[in-house]
């Protein structure tokens, strides 16, 4: 969960109190556009994935997350905003969830936690800038490649719409793609 850091029995007994694992079945809704309270997920096991649907029901997939991976929609999580996404179980998962509240209590109390994640969200805040600009500027066939490396294995246990709402494209080109190379 906190790969690359150590901490003392009681920091571990602290981090075990807050973090709440939960299992989730194929389809679970975690988070739903609208609602107003999130909770920031470690995915232990499976593949979770957060979507948008706009206003003419198109659906977006926005994020895949896969094993030793965090996912949230971040406006409900720390601005208590409506969240602007779904988030769903698309495979059978084990997670642990931590509230804002309980991650700021983790901050106070260990400061190696603050850092942690401050350097995660900059790390994802960095790669959904290379994403946006690869959509705006590669090819189709590009920009599947570049998903194939960042989620490598994933392709067989996940539903061809989602890859093709994650690239922009059709299921029609994705196959097409496929075919090509």
């Amino acid at each position: 969960m906190f790969k690359d850091l150590t901490f003392s029995k009681e920091e571990i007994n602290l981090i075990n109190s807050v973090f709440q694992k939960v299992e989730v079945k194929k389809g679970d809704l975690l988070l739903k556009i609208g609602d107003t309270t999130a909770s920031k997920y470690y995915i232990l096991e499976g593949c979770l994935r957060s979507y948008h649907i706009n206003s003419q029901g198109k659906e977006f997939t926005i994020q895949f997350g896969i094993k030793d991976w965090w996912m949230t929609d971040f406006s409900t999580f720390l601005y208590s905003e409506k969240a602007i996404m779904s988030i769903e179980a698309i495979q059978d998962s084990i997670l642990y969830k931590i509230s804002k509240n309980e991650e700021d209590y983790l901050y106070n109390k260990i400061p190696k936690i603050d850092r942690f994640f401050r350097i995660k969200l900059e790390k994802a805040h960095t790669s959904f800038q290379k994403r946006i600009l690869a959509n705006l500027s590669q090819s189709a066939k590009e920009r599947y490649i570049n998903f194939m490396e960042t989620y490598p294995n994933i392709e067989k246990s996940i539903k061809n719409y989602h890859i093709a709402s994650y690239l922009g494209i059709t299921t029609e080109s994705l196959s097409r793609i496929r075919k090509e190379l």
